[in-house]
């Protein structure tokens, strides 16, 4: 299990994604790309409040005017419906069954969307006369350079805001999360640091955890980086912004495989295991097989999502990418639970059944915040689903940290459990145990 970190962890930056694209849109309006799809997709933006406005400006006015540009917005919705019954309408159809259309012959165009009663999202798309026509020759024509700026209006109701209503609050989210990680680590890196340097038994969880710990708060600050720069001009910093989900990815491979080599052992070989030592690991070929299998799984699911959250186009994809996840992570937490539950149920000390029962609460809260708050998420409109989805999985998985955290360092608790029988403890380091777990 020691090389399978790293295993993933080169997966990981080998099959990164690039940054998404931010509400600062540069780029060329291509007559040939409108053709070949009926349209060419600039981007999308959830615009809310009365004044959110599209800013669109061009340098060849010339050119513009000739091939008689427009940029035509459609609600998701209706962006759907046209998708889904494509082959019913033609390419003039569709253009013509746009919520909005602006026709660009000037230096800069500022368009309001009015967004009454709820924010909505908006597909934007550029279009001009050779798009839907058969002649490909006259489509080959000088593309226009374009800058987009997409802004809703912030607290004053003017529009500089640059988030959209499936953003707004991430930015203030991450800053106070930073702040929590920092005032934490003033007050109990030092004790922490000495824990982890006595060695002892737990020396190699409270390792693993404290990593996971550090790439979630490596990840926060990422995220607060970009968010910063992209409060600022829209585009915020595209490397940040991937660094923060590498990170984040990270942190779920570090806590998975820390949770896999506490409960792995009783959940693959425990029938052949001495009731003495439930939770020892065992690293036999079919633990650390499934064990293996489990964490890349995770890890291809991860970036699948990550891939298709990027792409414009990722509607059923990713909601298929986001179930296999909650059925990865429901499983995981029904196999542990029960084989815990069988371990408590037989247990005769007190204090080791507590000890038992925390770790049961600290593990299974891991595995069943993102199931759990993707079902919370449906009373929560469209837009704000991924932000409660976001913030609170950071918040519980935090929280569960917190338990393990508060269980391994007790030191009285871990004094008195470990002096009646240290072998029983998960993860203990037995001389008389030949298959040690290696960190």
């Amino acid at each position: 299990m020691g090389g399978l970190r790293l295993l993933a962890v080169a997966l990981t930056c080998c099959c990164w994604p690039p940054g998404s694209q931010g509400k600062t849109l540069r780029g060329s309006f291509s007559s040939a790309a409108a053709r070949d799809a009926q349209g060419q997709s600039i981007g999308l933006f959830e615009f809310h409040g009365d004044h959110a406005l599209l800013c669109v400006r061009i340098t060849n006015i010339a050119g513009a005017i000739a091939k008689e540009a427009k940029l035509y917005l459609y609600q998701a919705h209706e962006w759907i419906k046209l998708q889904e019954n494509n082959d019913h309408y033609s390419c003039s159809e569709i253009l013509s069954k746009a919520q909005i259309t602006m026709t660009i012959n000037q230096t800069e165009h500022n368009l309001t969307v009015s967004q009454i009663p709820s924010p909505q999202m908006w597909h934007v798309f550029y279009a001009d006369k050779f798009t839907c026509k058969d002649d490909n020759e006259n489509s080959q024509v000088e593309d226009i350079s374009f800058e987009m700026m997409l802004l809703n209006p912030d607290a004053e109701g003017n529009p500089f805001d640059h988030f959209s209503a499936g953003e707004s609050g991430l930015h203030e989210f991450f800053f106070l999360l930073v702040l929590v990680y920092f005032v934490v680590a003033c007050i109990y890196a030092q004790s922490l640091w000495q824990a982890i340097r006595k060695g002892g038994p737990m020396h190699g969880v409270l390792k693993v955890l404290t990593t996971a710990l550090l790439l979630q708060a490596a990840s926060a600050l990422a995220n607060y980086i970009h968010f910063s720069r992209y409060s600022r001009d829209g585009t915020g910093v595209p490397f940040m912004g991937s660094l923060a989900e590498f990170f984040d990815i990270a942190s779920q491979i570090q806590m998975l495989y820390l949770l896999l080599s506490l409960c792995m052992g009783w959940t693959i070989v425990r029938m052949k295991k001495s009731q003495s030592r439930p939770l020892q690991w065992d690293s036999t070929p079919a633990s650390t097989g499934i064990a293996v299998f489990i964490v890349i799984t995770q890890s291809v699911l991860l970036l699948w999502e990550q891939f298709e959250d990027a792409s414009p186009h990722r509607r059923h994809s990713h909601h298929l990418a986001r179930s296999l996840l909650i059925v990865l992570r429901v499983g995981l937490a029904l196999s542990f639970g029960c084989g815990l539950y069988q371990i408590i149920t037989v247990e005769r000390s007190t204090l080791k059944r507590e000890f038992y029962i925390t770790f049961a609460k600290g593990c299974i809260l891991w595995f069943l915040c993102h199931p759990g708050l993707a079902c919370i998420s449906i009373i929560f409109s469209d837009y704000q689903r991924d932000k409660v989805i976001t913030m609170g999985v950071i918040l519980c998985q935090s929280v569960s940290m917190v338990i393990l955290y508060r269980l391994f360092l007790s030191h009285s608790l871990y004094w008195e459990v470990s002096s009646l029988s240290s072998v029983t403890l998960p993860l203990t380091i037995s001389s008389g145990h030949k298959s040690r777990p290696h960190f």
